[in-house]
């Protein structure tokens, strides 16, 4: 059984304690003030409920951290400490929809030794509100859900594997890459998914739900969590280059040693077409 260390633990009742209103909210989800943020990207006021929520509670926590979120931007704390990286709502848009599928993301990036900049991400929390699923890493100590060990799938063949992606919409992402990349992967693959929360697809890759994942045009905070999730979790992460992937490339193609080399292969080809 994992012993959740107390950042976990902080995370984890954020998480919760957000979730909670989300998931009343999303029980009333036609009553709910919503104003446009830009071209089909909605913020809701559960959205804004959530991170203030999730703000309070990480500050009383740790105060001398600082904060990437998604609506309040960068909020600056001690240089010499982590900071929390925070998406209240991962798949806004299901949510408005009455669609059950999104989730909270927060995750703890270090800073560079000697200052100038952050390094890499070493604690992750991605909730289901709807599920009550809490997938949760840290640098090192594996990945979980809940107490139960995480691990990438082990399939090594294309023809068996079950590829999570997130298409271009209004204003958002490139369309004739994606579709380039989606013809040379669809017809070597058993099903191509979109579900439309970045954190959760990484989170069900972490688990073996999907065996691999493509997205461009992300978020630090669609992200940061994730990959954290799915290396603890024996995945590969890159861009599209195939480079280590740091959370601000934008770019994320993820899978098992096996598939995300093949996977790779025929993403590297479709954009050099």
């Amino acid at each position: 059984m994992a012993v959740l260390s107390g950042v976990i633990r902080v995370m984890e009742k954020a998480a919760r304690k957000a979730g909670g209103r989300l998931r009343r909210d999303f029980g009333e989800v036609e009553h709910l003030q919503v104003s446009h943020k830009g071209p089909a990207d909605f913020v809701s006021k559960a959205d804004r409920i959530a991170e203030r929520t999730i703000y309070d509670e990480l500050l009383a926590a740790r105060p001398d951290w600082g904060f990437v979120m998604e609506e309040a931007g960068i909020i600056e704390g001690d240089e010499s400490k982590p900071r929390w990286i925070v998406d209240p709502l991962d798949g806004t848009s299901n949510f408005l929809h009455g669609i059950p599928h999104f989730a909270i993301s927060i995750a703890v990036q270090e800073p560079k030794l000697g200052g100038g900049g952050w390094d890499d991400v070493t604690a992750a929390v991605v909730y289901n509100p709807v599920t009550d699923e809490t997938f949760w890493a840290e640098k090192s100590r594996g990945a979980w859900l809940h107490d139960g060990r995480l691990r990438v799938s082990s399939r090594r063949h294309l023809s068996e594997a079950l590829i999570a992606t997130g298409i271009p919409f209004q204003g958002h992402g490139d369309f004739a890459d994606w579709t380039r990349i989606f013809s040379a992967i669809a017809p070597q693959v058993a099903g191509i998914r979109r579900f439309g929360a970045a954190s959760l697809d990484l989170a069900w890759l972490a688990a073996g739900r999907f065996d691999g994942f493509w997205e461009s045009d992300l978020k630090d905070w669609d992200t940061a969590a994730g990959c954290l999730i799915v290396r603890e979790a024996g995945g590969f992460v890159s861009d599209f280059r195939g480079r280590s992937q740091p959370i601000h490339a934008k770019q994320v193609l993820a899978a098992n040693d096996a598939l995300h080399s093949k996977l790779h292969k025929l993403l590297a080809g479709a954009l050099k077409a």
